[in-house]
C-alpha cells in the first residue's frame, strides 16, 4: 500500500502496489477488487518482463534513425538529419506504446475472468472505469489515444461492457459488513493523512456514525485535541469491544502522550483480539518498556521475542527488543538485537560490529550463539576482516598483584561496555 492520493495502482516481477487514493476514491469493495483482478492479469502475464523485450525492440528504429541522422549530418544536411533523428524517436515510443495499450488490454479481460472464478461481481470494474470515462471526457477531451500507455476509459469500458454484464455475477452486490469497513478504511487512511481540519469538515459533528467518530479521533489526536479524540474513540470501543484497531488507536493516543501506564490496557486488549499481528505486540511491548517495572520488561521481552518469530524481517521490532534487553542488563543480548535491527536495516558495517560485540557474552553454541556468527560471516568484508572476538577470551600473562586487583568472577566471559542507542 502506498501513500499517495492519486487514483493508481501497479504490478511488476511478483509485487502489487495500490495507492491509498485507491481506496479513497472506491465507493464499493468490489471497485477495489476489480483494479486488483486486473493487476493480476499483469502478473499473470509476466508484463513487466516482457515490457523490457517490448521496450528493446521498440528501440531499434531509434538506434536506426540515429545512424541515418549522423550519416545525414555528416553528408552536409543538418536539417534533414535532426528530422530523421525526430522520426526514429516518435516511431519507437508509439511502438513501445501500442504494445503497452495491448498489455492494458488483455489484463482489463483477465480481470473479467478472475472474477468470474471466485463469484465476484464484475460491475464494480465497470463503474470504475464508467467514472474514469466520465473524468476523462470532462477534462481531457483532446488528449491524442495513440500518445497513451493506457487504452482511454472509454475504450477500456466498451471493450469489457459485454462480458461483464453476461457475468452470472453481476449483480451480485457487497455486504453491509464489506461497505461498512471499507468505510472505516477510508476515514482512517483521510484521518491520518489529510489535514485535520480537512477531515473534520469531511466528518462534522452532525455525523454520528462510525466512519465518522473514528476520522474525526484520529484528526483530534492529531491536532494535539486528546480528550476529544479519547471521548471519540472510547465510545467506538464501547460500541464495538470486539474491534482491535479501536483499541489500538486509543492505545496508540495514551501512549504517544505521555500516558504510558493507561496505554497497556489497550495494546494488551488488540493483542487478546490479534494474536498473530506483530505490529499490536511491538505496540504492547513499547508501552511495557516505558514503564521500567521489571515484571513488565519481562513481558516485553517476550512479546518481542514472538514477533520477531512472527516477522523475521522486522526491524524495528528487534530494535525495541535491544532495548528491552538492555533494561534487563542482558547485554550481550541487546548488542545481538541490536545486530539483528541493523542487517535488517541494511546497514551490514554496523551489523557485523554489534554481532562482533555480541559473541564473548553469549554461549557457544546456542541459538544467540548461532544467529551472532551467521550476521558476522553474512555480512564480513571480503578481504582485511578483524579475526573473530572468542567466546572465552585468554587472560593476560601478566596480571597485577592481589594487592593491586579487585576480585573478579572468572568463570564468565568479559562482556564490553553496554551500547548507547540514541532512541531517535
Amino acid at each position: 500500500i502506498v501513500n499517495d492520493p492519486t487514483f493508481n495502482a501497479f504490478a511488476g516481477g511478483r509485487y502489487m502496489g495500490v495507492n491509498t487514493g485507491l481506496f479513497t476514491f472506491a465507493k464499493t469493495p468490489n471497485e477495489i477488487e476489480g483494479v486488483i483482478a486486473h493487476e493480476a492479469g499483469h502478473l499473470a502475464g509476466n508484463h513487466s518482463a516482457r515490457s523490457a523485450e517490448a521496450m528493446a525492440n521498440a528501440s531499434k528504429p531509434m538506434i536506426l534513425g540515429l545512424l541515418l541522422a549522423g550519416a545525414a549530418i555528416a553528408a552536409g544536411a543538418p536539417e534533414a538529419g535532426m528530422g530523421i533523428l525526430g522520426l526514429g524517436q516518435n516511431i519507437a515510443i508509439k511502438d513501445f506504446l501500442v504494445y503497452s495499450r495491448s498489455q492494458e488490454a488483455t489484463a482489463d479481460q483477465s480481470s473479467i475472468t478472475y472474477l468470474n472464478r471466485l463469484g465476484k461481481s464484475t460491475k464494480g470494474a465497470m463503474d470504475i472505469w464508467s467514472r474514469m470515462r466520465n473524468y476523462q471526457i470532462i477534462t481531457g477531451q483532446r488528449v491524442n489515444p495513440f500518445l497513451q500507455s493506457h487504452p482511454l476509459a472509454n475504450e477500456r469500458f466498451s471493450a469489457l461492457q459485454t462480458r461483464a454484464m453476461e457475468s452470472p455475477y453481476f449483480n451480485v452486490e457487497d455486504s453491509p459488513e464489506d461497505i461498512h469497513r471499507l468505510r472505516l478504511i477510508q476515514a482512517k487512511i483521510k484521518g491520518f493523512l489529510h489535514e485535520p481540519q480537512q477531515t473534520l469538515r469531511d466528518y462534522p459533528l452532525s455525523d454520528q456514525s462510525d466512519p465518522a467518530r473514528y476520522a474525526r479521533a484520529v484528526a483530534y489526536y492529531r491536532n494535539s485535541q486528546i480528550e476529544k479524540a479519547l471521548d471519540e474513540v472510547q465510545k467506538l470501543t464501547e460500541a464495538h469491544p470486539a474491534n482491535p484497531y479501536f483499541h489500538e488507536l486509543e492505545g496508540q493516543i495514551l501512549f504517544e502522550y505521555g500516558r504510558t501506564n493507561e496505554s497497556i490496557a489497550p495494546h494488551r486488549k488488540t493483542v487478546e483480539l490479534l494474536p498473530d499481528n506483530a505490529l499490536m505486540r511491538v505496540n504492547l511491548a513499547r508501552a511495557l518498556i516505558a514503564s521500567h517495572e521489571p515484571d513488565l520488561i519481562d513481558e516485553a521481552t517476550t512479546q518481542l521475542k514472538r514477533a520477531v518469530s512472527m516477522e523475521r524481517d522486522n526491524g524495528f521490532a528487534w530494535f525495541e527488543l535491544a532495548r528491552a534487553y538492555a533494561e534487563q542488563g542482558e547485554t550481550a543480548k541487546a548488542d545481538l538485537a541490536t545486530a539483528e535491527s541493523r542487517f535488517q536495516a541494511g546497514a551490514q558495517a554496523d551489523a557485523n560490529h554489534f554481532a562482533r560485540r555480541a559473541l564473548p557474552g553469549l554461549e557457544r553454541g546456542t541459538t544467540e550463539w548461532r544467529q551472532a556468527m551467521d550476521i558476522i560471516l553474512a555480512t564480513q568484508p571480503a578481504e582485511g576482516a578483524p579475526p573473530l572476538p572468542s567466546a572465552n577470551p585468554p587472560r593476560p600473562s601478566s596480571l597485577p598483584g592481589p594487592e593491586q586487583r579487585e576480585p573478579q568472577d572468572t568463570s564468565k566471559p568479559d562482556v564490553p561496555d553496554p551500547v548507547v542507542i540514541d532512541s531517535n
